[in-house]
């Protein structure tokens, strides 16, 4: 203490004229106070003579005095509490902070990230800042800005929207379909398409970066905030536009950048003004893409196809600067000439094919084979396949041209009676089904119907798919040429004899033969029999002996009862075996009593002839016998 004392005693005394001042003129000294220790001042302001130094060791005021200048110093700072928004001064900046004077005992310090929006700050800005604590543990001032920004921004943000002002947004990073801006602190968003007036190819090179915006939509019930930097500057490409749209001409050449390309055409930069070349434009030939024309950024003149004021909009042309391809056909190009090119669009139609740069044709489908079965274009060329064809017409006024390969073949039909002659046989592919018949092709341009009722002696056949399948080998025999309509019978049943001379000795009328039934309909059943033919029973022919009916898949004996050769048709009965045995029993007991009543008879013939040559005593004896045996006659 008396160490402390000492060093009190040592330093230099300001003298100050305690009794003369005012109130008013203190105050004025009050900011000076602030920057001078509160134990040297308050000990310095009296007169060491005067001073209690008791008071001092017992921890008490010193003297009225040092109370009067605590009680100033306190009434010179400000006012603050906590999280209230006050306005402060800049004082200081560094590279990471920025110090502000609120008028308070100390400053505060801010992280200078939260002014990033406005790179342009500097000493003596007035800022916005929210005291979050007047002092924390370590006697600091706690400030944050963008606290401060946060509770004033909305209302800002709203002010700025219907003021239609220009607001700063630091951009914070990318994100789907546009960019994320940091505006007052609260997060807006900006769309690509807001970004600048020409196509953006690169967003990451808008990433923190500060740049001037206008606020287009606001959501007040989500609070989601749209921004466009698009905006402030179509105003002025508006009017440039204008200016530019009232002196084109229809066939005004003029050069223009290419900005964007898109698979419909391509927009073309005219000083200010945007013109669209659609695809068609580009070149007189058929593209795929507009990039086999020109590329981004090149530079190309245009010709002015056509214009809209009111819409802005403008339709230029890029072929039509180069003389048209039909112009310049050879004179000599005439129908029947054989040309070659290549296959730049495929329909099921046809395909057109490009035999000189602008100068297409069309090869219809029915043109590129002799065959009378129409298929997909598909199914004989490939996109960029070169081929030959003849031109079939050609109308150089119209631009029209129609081509053909299969003229470049000869016509198969021309000698079909020679190679297929009536009775010839082949190897065919099928090639199609109908419920009627099978069509087969002999070779290209050469196809034939093999009916149902010619694909097989014995079975009978619902559907052709039932006999053979697509794209197999089927051999077939013709049957009839019909050259004008170009049609052809075949047949493949004809390859072999027909059974049914053999079958008509086999299964004669009244043969039995086994049998198994292998289906049923409401008249009776099929009954499969021997050598791969079929029967057909009536119901009534399937009761069994005993008065049961056949069922499936029973083999049985059956007898015929009808064979018809030309219509192959054997009608069967089982029925009627158990019927013809009664019939021959009944008819094995018959002839044995009228062998017997024959017999009967000779015998009487032959009393009455030994009657006429007896004796008279005889007669009775006769007479008896003869009665016993009419009597057994009659029996």
């Amino acid at each position: 203490m008396k160490e402390e004392i000492k060093n009190i005693e040592n330093e230099e005394v300001i003298e100050t004229p305690v009794v003369k001042e005012t109130a008013e003129s203190f105050k004025e000294e009050a900011p000076e106070v602030v920057a001078v220790p509160k134990k040297r001042r308050s000990n310095a302001s009296i007169a060491p003579d005067k001073f209690n130094w008791d008071e001092l060791e017992n921890n008490a005021p010193a003297s009225e005095s040092k109370e009067e200048l605590e009680k100033l110093y306190s009434e010179s700072l400000s006012k603050i509490a906590e999280n209230e928004v006050i306005e402060g001064t800049v004082t200081g900046l560094t590279s990471k902070e920025v110090i502000v004077n609120v008028g308070y005992k100390s400053e505060g310090v801010i992280q200078r990230n939260e002014f990033r929006y406005n790179p342009d700050l500097k000493v003596g800005d007035k800022v916005d800042v929210l005291v979050e604590n007047p002092e924390d543990k370590k006697g600091q001032l706690i400030l944050s800005h963008k606290k401060a920004c946060s509770l004033k921004s909305w209302d800002r943000v709203n002010e700025a929207f219907e003021k239609n002002e220009i607001v700063k947004g630091f951009i914070k990073a990318r994100t789907k379909g546009g960019m994320i801006v940091d505006v007052f602190g609260i997060e807006a968003f900006l769309p690509g398409s807001q970004i600048d007036v020409k196509p953006i190819r690169d967003y990451d090179v808008y990433v923190e970066k500060t740049m001037e915006f206008k606020v287009v939509k606001i959501n007040q019930d989500f609070r989601n905030v749209v921004l466009s930097h698009k905006a402030l500057i179509e105003a002025e490409l508006e009017a440039q536009k204008s200016e530019i749209i009232s002196k084109l001409e229809k066939g005004q050449v003029l050069e223009g950048t290419v900005k964007n390309i898109t698979s419909y055409g391509v927009f073309v930069d005219l000083g200010g003004v945007d013109g669209l070349i659609h695809i068609t434009d580009l070149s007189w030939g058929r593209i795929g893409n507009p990039e086999e024309v020109v590329k981004l950024d090149e530079k190309i003149n245009v010709v002015i196809l056509d214009f809209d004021e009111e819409k802005k909009r403008i339709a230029l042309g890029l072929k039509q600067l180069t003389p048209h391809p039909w112009d310049a056909l050879s004179p000599d190009l005439k129908v029947g000439d054989t040309v070659k090119g290549k296959v730049v669009v495929l329909t099921d139609y046809g395909a057109f094919v490009e035999i000189q740069p602008g100068i297409e044709g069309l090869i219809h489908v029915s043109e590129m084979s002799w065959s009378s079965h129409l298929r997909s274009a598909q199914d004989f060329l490939k996109l960029g396949q070169e081929v030959e064809a003849q031109i079939i017409t050609l109308d150089r006024d119209e631009h029209k041209m129609s081509l053909g390969m299969k003229q470049l073949k000869a016509d198969p039909w021309a000698t079909i009676k020679e190679k297929y002659p009536v009775g010839s046989r082949h190897t065919a592919i099928v090639r199609n089904f109908t419920n009627f018949g099978v069509f087969v092709e002999l070779e290209e341009g050469v196809d034939g119907l093999v009916h149902v009722s010619d694909l097989s002696w014995t079975k009978k056949i619902k559907h052709p798919s039932e006999f053979t399948a697509l794209g197999e080998k089927f051999e077939v025999i013709v049957l009839d040429i019909d050259e004008e309509n170009r049609r052809l019978s075949l047949g493949h049943k004809q390859l072999e004899d027909n059974p049914w001379d053999t079958f008509e000795t086999v299964f004669t009328q009244g043969s039995i033969h086994e049998g198994t039934i292998v289906s049923f309909n409401d008249k009776g059943a099929t009954v499969a029999l021997q050598y791969g033919i079929e029967g057909f029973a009536p119901t009534k022919g399937l009761v069994k002996e005993d008065g049961t009916t056949a069922k499936a898949e029973e083999k049985l004996d059956f007898k015929v009862v009808e064979f018809n050769k030309s219509s192959k048709k054997i009608i069967l009965s089982h029925t009627r075996i158990a019927e013809d045995k009664k019939r021959a029993e009944a008819g094995e007991i018959l002839k044995e009593k009228e062998a017997e009543a024959e017999s009967t008879k000779k015998a009487i013939k032959k009393v009455k002839a030994s009657v006429e040559k007896t004796t008279l005593g005889d007669i009775d004896a006769l007479a008896d016998l003869k009665k016993e045996m009419e009597k057994g006659e009659n029996n």
